[in-house]
């Protein structure tokens, strides 16, 4: 198979050449991957699903190259404009077992999933203060030009202050990208108080009520017995 992987200039998509070959079932899919290829599939558009094979080397150069849309060319034909659909990993290695491309239109929106990275956490005056940034929401929904489709959504978090959530309207994508998810009901992500701290000033507070609900009678019993100790006294002193 040639060198099809290349990483093209701003603006164009990465060039990738796949082979075509038989749905034969798994055993077919191990001995391409011991071979050092992938199997996928290509689906969308008006023509019928399309099975092939890819070198595992020129797959990883493609995504690698952080386009959204790869120009894929099936046995040399004309390169169609697709996306990922859909990539499995093997569960030990990560190595890529199967993927799945979707032939997309550059005029029409899509709908993908895309990361949703935070930077400055390390500025921010609450994670100086030792407080904990927890991001809840790695990935987010998007819609977008196939084109247009960003590697990732990113948002700075240097301002974040101990106590502060994040949510997802305050979250501005890229021109060109609508957000789809919820915006008032996703959080993004906490700045908590640090855990080692607030657990041990919970701990002595309750300590402290405990301490306090305990030496309360045995004040009252030590004040008891001293009361018994002069009763007794003065009895026998009367006696004598």
């Amino acid at each position: 198979m040639p060198d099809g992987s290349s990483t093209s200039n701003a603006g164009s998509a990465t060039k990738l050449d796949v082979s075509s070959r038989e749905a034969e079932g798994s055993r077919a899919a191990r001995r391409l991957r011991r071979s050092g290829s992938v199997p996928g599939v290509l689906y969308g558009g008006n023509d019928e699903p399309v099975t092939f094979a890819v070198e595992a080397r020129e797959l990883r150069l493609a995504l690698a190259a952080g386009s959204a849309v790869l120009d894929v060319s099936i046995d040399g034909a004309k390169a169609s404009p697709v996306v990922l659909k859909d990539i499995q990993r093997h569960p030990v290695r990560g190595d890529t077992v199967h993927v799945d491309f979707l032939r997309v239109r550059l005029d029409r929106p899509i709908q993908a999933l895309v990361p949703l990275e935070l930077q400055g956490i390390d500025d921010s005056p609450g994670v100086k203060e030792g407080g904990i940034l927890e991001q809840i929401t790695r990935e987010v929904n998007i819609e977008a030009l196939p084109t247009a489709i960003p590697p990732a959504v990113v948002h700075e978090v240097s301002e974040m202050q101990i106590g502060d959530t994040l949510m997802l309207s305050s979250v501005s994508p890229p021109s060109g990208v609508i957000l789809l998810d919820d915006p008032e009901e996703t959080v993004v992500a906490t700045l908590t108080p640090p855990r080692l701290q607030a657990e041990a000033e919970a701990e002595l507070e309750a300590e402290t009520e405990l301490v306090g609900e305990e030496g309360a009678p045995a004040e009252e019993a030590e004040a008891g017995a001293a009361e018994g100790d002069s009763g007794g006294a003065g009895e026998g002193a009367s006696e004598e």
